[in-house]
């Protein structure tokens, strides 16, 4: 699955709902949407939005375009740091509302989105994930589950951080990259090592790591992490330089991913490739240093178990630091 670039809207007054159920089609009609479709992606946009607005008084709507083969959808996530929700699954039925209200809209969300899923805690907020296809009839196979939040520190309208995915059923390459500062030149600089993971993806981390350094000189640089999943031998190979963190959860452990000092394309004085054991139950996270370190799934009880986007969102919500770009990628097999 491919994805673009994320986009926020904030939620909290009424035109605010307007304006962002605006963009959701507009993006929609992009993506070749048709009228029901866009008109099904419009109603679902304006349910998550208007629940916000009635239980958590503010919060944010993303909108991302995706890609399956020549498939194209767009993925809402609805993020609110508001009372949350004691059962989830009464709330998804017609005529249950805490506030009085008909009790329909999380119901219409659960009819017409394609995929949904939801992590909510009492007093602490909810992420609602909500995918919406122009052509329902998805017939590929996702052999993996990838989530993400890419968004620049307020002051800026491009990311100076970047990421991809590169992935078949047996096997799956991450590269994460934080350009160094913020805006186009740091977005310029971490694309770079976007690039190298995809000229040739079949190249172990470490090589990786030295096309990235070649192609960097000149630029800000970046700080680099790259994750390749061996699936058929079980392995995990990790290959970092600068200040992306990256941990391995596994259902007893969690393993931090080791990276080395320096600035890829600048200062890069070592890398080195680290081997970990792959389990087909194992989340890998990465993240630059826009969010906090302070943060374990263990805190979130049986948030592993929701769909990757979810996990990422949640965790951006609750330690994105506010004074950088903030970049996290959750990714784990999909075994459903």
């Amino acid at each position: 699955m491919i994805f673009g670039t994320q986009s926020c809207h904030n939620i909290g007054e009424l035109s605010e709902v307007s304006s962002v159920r605006r963009a959701g089609v507009d993006l929609g009609r992009k993506l070749g949407f048709d009228d029901i479709r866009a008109g099904e992606l419009a109603i679902i946009i304006t349910e998550a939005a208007t629940n916000i607005g009635k239980h958590a008084k503010s919060g944010q709507i993303y909108l991302r375009p995706i890609s399956q083969g020549d498939k194209h959808g767009i993925e809402v996530l609805a993020v609110d740091s508001g009372p949350g929700m004691l059962n989830v699954e009464i709330n998804f039925e017609d005529g249950n509302s805490s506030t009085g209200t008909s009790g329909t809209g999380l119901g219409a969300i659960k009819r017409l989105a394609h995929f949904i899923d939801i992590y909510s805690e009492y007093d602490k907020g909810t992420v609602l994930l909500m995918i919406m296809w122009a052509d329902p009839a998805i017939s590929a196979q996702n052999f993996w589950e990838i989530g993400n939040m890419c968004l620049p520190i307020a002051s800026e309208d491009v990311c100076g951080d970047s990421w991809t995915a590169v992935g078949a059923s047996n096997a799956l390459s991450v590269v994460v990259a934080d350009g160094l500062g913020h805006g186009q030149g740091a977005a310029d600089a971490s694309l770079l090592a976007v690039q190298a993971l995809q000229d040739d993806p079949e190249l172990y981390p470490n090589r990786i790591m030295q096309n990235s350094h070649q192609l960097m000189r000149g630029s800000r640089g970046a700080a680099v992490a790259i994750a390749k999943v061996d699936v058929s031998a079980n392995v995990l190979r990790y290959c970092g330089v600068g200040n992306i963190a990256g941990c391995i959860f596994g259902p007893e452990s969690r393993q931090h991913l080791i990276s080395h000092n320096g600035i890829v394309g600048n200062n890069m004085h070592k890398t080195q490739e680290f081997l970990h054991k792959w389990s087909e139950d194992a989340i890998v996270i990465m993240h630059s240093d826009g969010i906090g370190t302070k943060w374990t799934l263990e805190q979130y009880p049986q948030l592993e178990k929701r769909h990757s986007s979810v996990i990422a969102a949640v965790i951006h919500r609750d330690f994105t630091r506010g004074r950088d770009d903030a970049t996290i990628v959750v990714f784990k097999r999909n075994l459903n």
